[in-house]
This record gives C-alpha cells, structure tokens and sequence, in this order.
C-alpha cells in the first residue's frame, strides 16, 4: 500500500467530484477455477485498490457524502478460515492503513443501501464487469440485472477517470518497477529463441520469471510466429528458422500496476534483409510517434502519424503507391495496421477501460471514428502531462484480409496487390513501449528499455 494519507486524499477529491449521495466501489470476489475452493489467483477491483488500498477479497466499500462516513464492509478470518490459510492481517488493521475508521460485517451493507433506496437517496455505483457484481446490485438496489447497465453513475465515472488518468510519483514509482520486470522478461524472450523451440515453452518461462520477480503477469502472454494475428495465444508450435516471432508480455507489480512492452526478433540470428527494412520500418515510426507525444497533442494525430510514415515506408517496397496524403484520407494504411497505436496504461494494462472508453480515452470534442481500423483506436483526446500510455505501432500482413480486399478490388488506386502478394505469408512486427507525459519530452518508463535495434537484436543470438 502507499501511505495512508494518500488514500484519505483520493477519498476526499473523490467526495467533492461527485458532491453528493452514496459512492459504492464493490470489491472482487475469488473466482472458482473448477470447483469453488480451486481458485484462480485473486485479483481485486483497479478503482477500490485506488480508494482504498486494501488488496482482498469479498469486500464493498461506501462513502455516504452526505452523512460524512466511510464504512468498509467485510468478514474477519473465521478459525476455519486460519486453519485452510494460515492467520492473516485483521481487517480492521488494513483498513486504518487506508485511513478508514469504521469496518462492519458483509452482511450489513444490504440493509444500508435497501434504506438509501427508499429515501430515494442517490448511489453512485461504476459499469460491473462480473456477474456476480450484476447480482449483488440487483439484491441491494431493487434494480433488475438488465437495467444494471442503465443506472451506473456517469458523474462517478467521470470523477475516478479525472484522477485516476494522471499518475501521482508514487504511481510512477510503481510502473516502473512494473516495466523493469517487463523489460526483464523481454531480454529473457530476446535471448532464448532459437529454432525447434515452441512458443509455449518461452511463455512459459517468461511468466515464471514474472512471478519469481515479486508480481504477475499484466495478461495473457501473446507469443507467436504468427505476429499478424493481433491476440494469440502461444501454441505448441515449433519456431522455425526465417520466420519472425513477436512477444507482446507485461508485468503486473505487487500493487498491481501494469508494464505492457512488445519486442519482435528473428528465429535465426540475423534479419533477412527484407525483414530487417520492415522492421527499421517500423521502429522509424515508434521513435517519431514517441517523439510526437506532447502536452496538448491529439492521439488521434500521433496515430495518424504512424498511418502516414507506414504508407511511405511502404512505397519504398513496391507495395503503396500513388499520393500518400491520399490514401491516408482513404484509410489504406489499415489494411496493415488495424488496430489503435497505444492506450492508457496504469493500475490496468488498458487503463480504466472497464469504465468507458469513451470517458477514458474520448471527449466531448473528438468522439470515436467507426471505420475499420480507427475504431480500436482506445485512446485520441490530447495528451496531459502525467497521462502514461503505450506507443506500439506495427504492420500485420493477414492473408484472410489482404483476400478480401483484393477481391473487392479496394483502393487499388492505392495498394499494388501483385507486390504485396509477395508478402502475404510475411507476418507480422510491433514494437511498443510506456511513456510518460511530461511538460518536455515524453519519458519512456523504465531504468532499462529492452534491447530493439537491429544490431541490438542481431548481438544477443
């Protein structure tokens, strides 16, 4: 945890924010892998760890704004729970670690809301994203779990996003030991791939070495010779000499706050030489778009940005052709890179992003884009100093859509199918790293950046 007084001064901006009424931050629940005592690794709820601290489980949490209280609601460790478990920190302990004086029984916070229900007092609850969160608020408030999503608090959604969007030091502090161990994952992929080695063994390692290190994993590992499938899981599959692997892989801390970092390499020890023109490619644009990140600067632009350096990059293959400003405005760049260029990163690997993107990464003056490769973008209002995000651009060659455009015959004005069938089975680079926002130039998190030049690359095999 961090220092008590931070807690009571999240609380008390939060209070102020929202002005009024009844906040309740649910806490998660352990989650049953199998069968309900074979449980998945725990882990809680990004908004009640930012209020409150308090890393367990089967907790809620209200501050009653109006009556000035702030109660935790939980259970103590029975016997029969020390007998399975071992003796744990009292709850009433954790809580005066968050600055929270007043602790009662689960049980007890049923009657509380149902009174506040017919006082007709508002509570203030955030988007559930677990079932069992739908089914208590359905209990507890009278509300049926398909009206849930219609009744969450839009003015609380707002108020955590305005604070939890600018990371304290302390915060930063915290990500960068989570990218350090990033990193340290990624020098481990960097050096242990060689041919006849499957995808799931070095998954498998740098998952271990995360957890050795103190933490988690921020997500599933994504690890393949298939780097033009956006999310994949490893495989089985043995890597192959000339082929290209991509290791997407982030570190989750002790306090959960989350590294995200992507590395590509070659299986043999050296790039071919087309791969390593596509890769200079690639990392040219993740320099410049890092470089691009400024105060006041529109993400959508810095994206826009890779889209246009990628079109250009291409021409010199043979692959784009005509004006690049053109088919920028005609969106050909998605048919290489399909997905958003970063997002916010923080307490969760996509920051916040179960309370909206369109909160978290939008606003009232630039609203999302829906066309086909503009619409994952997760993040596009003007960065602010101590927003961190990820910067990660890529280019994926995926011959189900490269079919499918050429069959539509689709910006052929701008896209030369015969060169590009050249590189349909080519796969897939992305190279991403975390910023910081500062008043100067963006600072890449970390006290070491895993290795990404060629010769950086070329060095370790």
């Amino acid at each position: 945890m961090f220092n008590t007084e931070i807690y009571r001064q999240r609380r008390s901006t939060l209070k102020s924010k929202v002005e009024k009424g009844i906040i309740l931050l649910l806490g998660n629940d352990e989650v049953g892998m199998s069968y309900e005592a074979n449980v998945y690794r725990f882990r809680q709820d990004s908004s009640f760890l930012y209020y409150t601290g308090i890393d367990a489980p089967s907790l809620a949490f209200v501050i009653d704004i109006d009556e000035d209280k702030e109660i935790l609601f939980g259970n103590e460790a029975t016997i029969d729970d020390i007998v399975w478990t071992g003796p744990t920190e009292a709850l009433h302990v954790k809580a005066a670690k968050a600055g929270i004086t007043e602790v009662k029984p689960y049980k007890e916070i049923e009657s509380l809301l149902k009174d506040a229900v017919a006082k007709n007092r508002t509570v203030h609850f955030l988007p559930p994203y677990r079932g069992e969160h739908i089914l208590k608020l359905h209990t507890w408030l009278g509300i049926t779990p398909a009206e849930v999503a219609k009744n969450v608090s839009e003015k609380l959604i707002k108020s955590i996003v305005s604070m939890r969007s600018y990371k304290q030091p302390d915060e930063i502090m915290e990500m960068e030991k989570a990218v350090d161990i990033s990193t340290k994952m990624h020098q481990l992929f960097l050096s242990s791939i060689r041919q006849e080695i499957s995808e799931l063994e070095i998954a498998g390692q740098i998952e271990g070495l995360a957890i050795s290190l103190g933490g988690s994993i921020a997500y599933p590992v994504i690890l393949t010779t298939n780097g033009e499938t956006l999310h994949i899981n490893p495989r089985n599959v043995l890597m192959k000499d000339g082929q290209l692997v991509l290791c997407d892989a982030g570190a989750e801390t002790a306090m959960h706050y989350a590294g995200d970092i992507t590395r590509t390499r070659p299986v043999s020890s050296m790039f071919s030489s087309v791969q390593k023109d596509m890769y200079n490619l690639i990392l040219k644009i993740q320099l410049a778009t890092i470089a691009a990140c400024k105060p006041n600067v529109p993400f959508r632009d810095v994206h826009a940005l890779a889209g246009e350096m990628l079109l250009e990059g291409l021409k010199g293959f043979g692959i784009v052709k005509g004006d690049v400003q053109e088919a920028l405005v005609h969106n050909a760049h998605t048919l290489f890179f399909q997905c958003g260029l970063g997002h916010m990163i923080g307490l969760d690997v996509h920051d916040m992003e179960n309370l909206g993107e369109e909160y978290v990464g939008y606003s009232d003056d630039i609203k999302r884009n829906m066309a086909f490769g503009w619409k994952s973008l997760r993040l596009a209002k003007p960065l602010e100093r101590g927003f961190t995000l990820t910067v990660e651009p890529g280019i994926y060659f995926i011959p189900t859509l490269i079919d499918l455009w050429k069959s539509q015959n689709k910006l052929s004005d701008f896209i030369n199918y015969t060169e590009l069938e050249k590189f349909r089975n080519f796969g897939g680079i992305r190279i991403e790293d975390n910023i910081l926002i500062t008043e100067d130039a963006p600072y890449i998190l970390g006290h070491t950046i895993a290795q990404k030049t060629v010769d950086e690359i070329e060095a370790l095999a």
